[in-house]
């Protein structure tokens, strides 16, 4: 058990490790290349260039990386436990896609309101029937993909192109009260989820022996799916459609250190983070002095690395 425990705490010091390296190669990368040792300083002095780029554009999306790189891994890795199926993550249960067609309604019609159906219709006489919710997420994905579509077809020509920004993501938030909701919003979300890691270690052997072990499965199912909506909806809201984060970080932190969810949810937290933040430095440098929508690196990489690893793992995708 010790053993264990150590294994776990060098895991999760090895990713802080790689999130700060990645935190300060971002700090120092960019059309004006800052070195570390001067960073105090200029924040001392509080004036000048440097001092701007670092305080109004650098640290400000490296908040935003951490956080929601954060809450889309331990929403795709609390999904996957909740549905036992590691291709389950917000966008094939259309939970990203609904956010977003919220978003290009409240820029089309200028409403605010947003609401997720995929609970509702899953439920039936005080159950809920898993296999339900997962056929009702891929069609309500496939619906807000659709009306995506007819959105960006009858709008102005204004409307289209922010519909556009955030149908691709970006981490460039101005307000900094959004930073800070989606900060919190992100570790709020993390102390909840981890308050059930022993009910979803629980329903990994499904819910009925969830049941016989004293977990109530359906509250448990309940508030998870509500904490990783809401969770969702938080980054589609501050920073636009982000993809693959939540179905690749969770697999890769299985198949490293295990399945049990009390090291899964802080290795794919800590993982996603990282991810998210050298994905940014991709995106700001690659095409130097224009920038890439973080989601087209998040697809590319995500889905390039997800290959790689599933042609190299001999048990294929799982969650035992």
């Amino acid at each position: 058990m010790r053993k264990r425990y150590a294994i776990w705490l060098i895991f999760l010091v090895i990713l802080l490790v790689l999130l700060l390296l990645s935190i300060g190669v971002s700090l120092t990368t960019g059309e004006l290349d800052i070195k570390l040792k001067e960073i105090p300083s200029i924040l001392k002095k509080q004036s000048g260039i440097e001092y701007g780029i670092l305080t109004h554009i650098r640290l400000p999306r490296i908040i935003l990386a951490f956080a929601i790189g954060g809450s889309l891994s331990i929403t795709g890795a609390i999904l996957q436990g909740i549905y036992r199926n590691p291709l389950v993550e917000p966008y094939t249960l259309g939970i990203s896609g609904g956010a977003a067609v919220g978003i290009a309604l409240v820029i089309v019609l200028g409403l605010h309101t947003r609401m997720n159906p995929i609970y509702f219709l899953s439920v039936r006489k005080g159950g809920i029937n898993l296999n339900r919710m997962l056929l009702i997420g891929v069609m309500i994905s496939f619906v807000a993909s659709s009306s995506m579509m007819f959105l960006m077809a009858v709008t102005s020509a204004e409307n289209l192109h922010s519909i556009v920004f955030w149908t691709m993501g970006s981490l460039d938030e101005p307000s900094t009260l959004l930073i800070r909701i989606m900060l919190f919003a992100s570790l709020a979300g993390l102390v909840i989820s981890y308050l059930f890691a022993r009910p979803l270690n629980a329903l990994r052997l499904g819910e009925t022996k969830a049941r016989h072990l004293g977990i109530n499965s359906t509250a448990t199912i309940r508030i998870l799916f509500v904490v990783a909506s809401l969770l969702t909806g938080f980054c589609v809201a501050v920073a636009g459609v982000i993809g693959f984060v939540g179905l690749l970080i969770p697999h890769i932190v299985r198949l490293i250190i295990g399945s049990d969810y009390r090291i899964v949810l802080a290795g794919s937290f800590l993982g996603g983070s990282f991810f998210l933040v050298i994905s940014d430095i991709i995106a700001r440098t690659i095409i130097l002095p224009n920038e890439l929508p973080i989601g087209v690196i998040t697809g590319m990489a995500g889905g390039l690395v997800f290959i790689f690893v599933l042609s190299r793992s001999r048990s294929g995708l799982k969650l035992n």
